[in-house]
C-alpha cells in the first residue's frame, strides 16, 4: 500500500509510536516559529526547561501580532524576545518585518520538513509541501529543546481539485467550499492533501490561502505536493537549492475523498460568525458595507495586493466605506512600492496598515458599533474584530474590492474584467530584518532583558486521585479560544501577565466568570462540541490553570486545545453519554473519586452531588498524558523526564 505525502514526511520523522490512526506518535521537529502574542510564554517556558541553545534546524521569532504600542508592555515584550532569541539562537523577525506565515513562506519554509509554531495557521507551510501544524506554545518550547512532538496518528483526506477557476473566483472560495461541504470540526482528527489536476492552475500564494484556511476545519494541518510550481516559487525566492519534489504514491489509500470541479465555483462569502457559515456572494448582495479590510495571513501576498490594486486603479471607494490595506511583509510591501501598484490603492482612499496581523486579531481598526466588516481574514468569530456586535463576514481580495467600491455586498464580477497581473521572475530580496542569533560562544555573556509586565508560570496542580469542585460554568458548541481567552488591543499586551489576563477570562460568555472561578478556589468547567477550536493560543488553558479550573467535560475537544489543557495539567474528559450534557446546571458540586484507576480504564465517574446523579467520562490519554497529568502539566514533567 502506497503512502500520502503527509505520510511520507511522518515516516521520515517518526521517533516513537506506529502510523496507525487514532494512536499517539512522535515526531522530530526540524523548524519552529513563534509570534509575540504567544512567544513570550514560549520562551518563558524554553527558559525554564533550562536548555542554553535550541535543537532545531531553524528557530525564527516573529514580531507581527502586537505591534500596536499604546503603552510599554508590548516594546518591553520585544526587547525580551529579541534579547532570549540572541542567546539561545533563534532567529528574529523585527516588527514590521511581515506577518510569520507568510515571511516564513517566502524566505525560510522548506518541502518536506516538519514545522510547528505557537500560531494555528502555521499550516499555511503546508502550500510549499511542509508538514506544517499549530501547536501551543509549551509544545514549541519543547521542540526548541529538542523534544519529540507528540500527536494523534491522523487520518488522511484527500481533496481532489479538477478544471480552473473562473474569473473573480478565487483560492479563498475554494477554502470557503471545502469549509461548506466539511464544517469547522469537519476535518478534526485529520490531515487533508489537495491533489488533482486542478492543483496544476493554483500558484503557491493560493495554495497557501488554502492550507492557512484548513485551520478553520479543526485539521491537524493541510499540505500540497511539491511541484514544478513550488520549485519556481523558491527559485523566485532565491532559494531553488531548497526544493524537493514530494507526491503522494498512486495506490496511497484515503479515509475520505472529495471532488471539487473549480470551474463550477462562484464568489462565496462566510456570513458572521463562523467560517463556516458560507452562501454565495450574490445571495445576500446589496447588504450595506460600513469597512473592508484586505491583508492577513491569508491574503496578503504580493498576488493579492497586485490584483487589488488593479481593481482600485482609477476607481475610488464608497464615501460610507473604510477600507484598510495590510500588505504581509516587508517584501510584498517593497514590491508594490516599486512596481508603483501602492500609488493606485492609495489614490482609491484606502488607508495602509502596517506589515502585520492587526484587525485580523482585533488590534487596531475595529468597526464601529454592530457594523458590517467584510474581511480577507480566516475568522469571524463574534467579538474577534474588537467591536461586541461587529458584524464579520469572510471574502477573497476581489469581493472586498467590490464592496469597497460599491458601498455593498456585490458580486465581484460586477467590476468587470478580471485583473491581469504578472508576477516577477525574482521576488525582492531583502532579510536585513532578519536579526541573526549570536554563537554559542558569544552567547554565554549577552543578559536577556525583562521588563516588569512578565511574571511567572502560574503554579501547577497535579491532578490527585480525587477532585471536588463546582461547575462555575457551563457552555455550548464551539466555543472558540477568543470566547475562553479573548484577543485585541486591550488584552493581547498582557500575553506574559497571567494574573491580569486572568479578569477577562470567559467574560465574553459569563462577565462573572474570573470572580466566581476565584471564590470556587477549584473548578469545573462543562462545554458541548468542538470546544476551544480557533486559535493555539495556550493562554486559554493557562489562565483557566490560574483561576483553579481542574478539569473541563465537553462533547468533543479541538486538537490544540485539548493538548493544552494536559500540558497545562487539567484534565479534558469526554461525555461518554452525549445527553448526559443536558443533565448539568451551572453551580452543580461535583466530585470525581478513584481518578487514577479511571485513567487507566478509560472512563471516569463524575458524581454530581446536587442532584445524586453519576455520569461516565471518557479519557482516552496515552501513557505519557496520564504522567503529564499526575506531574502537574508538561513543563515539570519535562523538568523531571529531561
Amino acid at each position: 500500500m502506497g503512502l500520502t505525502i503527509a505520510q511520507k514526511i511522518i515516516k521520515n520523522h517518526l521517533i516513537e509510536g506506529d502510523m496507525i490512526p487514532g494512536s499517539e506518535i512522535a515526531l522530530k521537529i526540524d523548524q519552529t516559529l513563534t509570534q509575540d502574542a504567544t512567544g513570550t510564554m514560549a520562551y518563558l517556558e524554553f527558559e525554564a526547561i533550562g536548555i542554553d541553545r535550541v535543537k532545531t534546524e531553524r528557530s525564527v521569532a516573529y514580531i507581527d501580532h502586537n505591534t500596536l504600542q499604546c503603552g510599554f508592555e508590548n516594546a518591553d515584550d520585544h526587547i525580551y524576545i529579541q534579547s532570549v532569541a540572541k542567546k539561545h539562537g533563534i532567529y528574529f523577525s523585527r516588527p514590521g518585518n511581515g506577518i510569520c506565515h507568510q515571511v516564513h513562506l517566502e524566505r525560510f519554509g522548506i518541502p518536506g520538513k516538519t514545522l510547528i509554531g505557537s500560531d494555528s495557521h502555521t499550516p499555511t507551510g503546508g502550500g510549499i509541501g511542509m508538514l506544517a501544524m499549530g501547536a501551543g506554545g509549551l509544545d514549541v518550547a519543547v521542540a526548541m529543546g529538542g523534544g519529540a512532538y507528540y500527536i494523534t496518528m491522523p487520518k488522511m483526506y484527500k481533496v481532489n481539485l479538477t478544471g480552473k477557476l473562473r474569473p473573480f473566483v478565487t483560492a479563498k472560495d475554494v477554502s470557503l467550499e471545502i469549509l461548506r461541504i466539511l464544517s469547522v470540526k469537519g476535518g478534526v482528527g485529520a490531515i487533508i492533501e489537495w491533489g488533482g489536476e486542478g492543483i496544476k492552475t493554483l500558484s503557491v500564494p493560493e495554495r497557501a490561502t488554502i492550507t492557512n484556511m484548513g485551520t478553520e476545519l479543526g485539521a491537524t494541518t493541510s499540505i500540497f505536493p511539491s511541484d514544478e510550481i513550488t520549485k519556481a516559487f523558491l527559485e523566485a525566492e532565491g532559494r531553488g537549492a531548497d526544493f524537493v519534489a514530494l507526491e503522494s504514491d498512486a495506490d496511497a489509500v484515503y479515509d475520505k475523498i472529495i471532488d471539487i470541479d473549480l470551474s463550477t465555483l462562484e464568489p462565496l462569502i462566510a456570513c458572521p460568525h463562523s467560517p463556516d457559515n458560507v452562501c454565495k456572494v450574490s445571495e445576500i448582495e446589496g447588504t450595506k458595507v460600513d469597512q473592508v479590510c484586505i491583508g492577513s495571513c491569508t491574503n496578503s501576498s504580493l498576488s493579492d495586493m497586485l490584483k487589488v490594486a488593479s481593481l482600485l486603479k482609477g476607481r475610488t471607494i464608497d464615501p460610507s466605506v473604510s477600507l484598510s490595506i495590510s500588505p504581509g511583509s516587508k517584501q510584498v510591501l517593497s514590491m508594490l512600492t516599486s512596481s508603483g501598484a501602492l500609488t493606485d490603492i492609495l489614490a482609491s482612499g484606502a488607508r495602509l496598515l502596517e506589515c502585520a496581523c492587526g484587525p485580523c486579531i482585533g488590534m487596531g481598526f475595529s468597526p464601529n458599533s454592530a457594523g458590517v466588516s467584510l474581511r480577507t481574514f480566516n475568522r469571524n468569530f463574534l467579538g474577534r474584530s474588537g467591536t461586541k456586535d461587529g458584524n464579520v463576514y469572510l471574502v477573497s481580495p476581489e469581493t472586498a474590492v467590490a464592496a469597497a467600491v460599491f458601498g455593498t455586498i456585490t458580486d465581484p464580477r460586477k467590476l468587470g474584467s478580471a485583473p491581469e497581473i504578472s508576477i516577477p521572475e525574482k521576488y525582492a530580496i531583502d532579510d536585513s530584518a532578519v536579526i541573526e542569533p549570536a554563537n554559542a560562544d558569544e552567547a554565554v555573556a549577552l543578559e536577556v532583558k525583562r521588563g516588569p509586565n512578565i511574571k511567572p508560570f502560574p503554579d501547577c496542580h497535579p491532578v490527585t486521585d480525587e477532585i471536588e469542585a463546582k461547575l462555575v460554568l457551563k457552555v455550548g458548541d464551539n466555543i472558540t479560544t477568543d470566547h475562553i481567552m479573548p484577543a485585541g488591543a486591550k488584552i493581547l499586551p498582557y500575553r506574559s501577565n497571567i494574573p491580569h489576563l486572568s479578569q477577562y477570562c470567559f467574560t465574553v460568555c459569563d462577565e462573572k466568570f474570573p470572580e466566581n472561578a476565584k471564590a470556587a478556589g477549584q473548578s469545573f468547567i462543562v462545554g458541548g462540541s468542538n470546544y476551544g477550536q480557533g486559535s493555539s493560543r495556550e493562554h486559554a488553558a493557562l489562565v483557566p490553570l490560574y483561576l483553579g479550573v481542574r478539569a473541563v467535560v465537553a462533547k468533543s475537544f479541538a486538537r490544540i486545545h485539548a493538548a493544552n489543557l494536559i500540558n497545562a495539567g487539567i484534565m479534558p474528559l469526554e461525555f461518554k453519554n452525549a445527553d448526559d450534557y443536558d443533565k448539568l446546571s451551572q453551580g452543580d458540586e461535583l466530585a470525581m473519586v478513584n481518578v487514577y484507576a479511571g485513567m487507566d480504564s478509560g472512563v471516569i465517574k463524575l458524581v454530581n452531588k446536587t442532584k445524586s446523579e453519576e455520569y461516565e467520562l471518557i479519557c482516552s490519554y496515552t501513557d505519557r498524558q496520564k504522567s503529564i497529568l499526575k506531574a502537574g502539566g508538561l513543563l515539570p514533567y519535562t523538568k523531571l523526564n529531561g
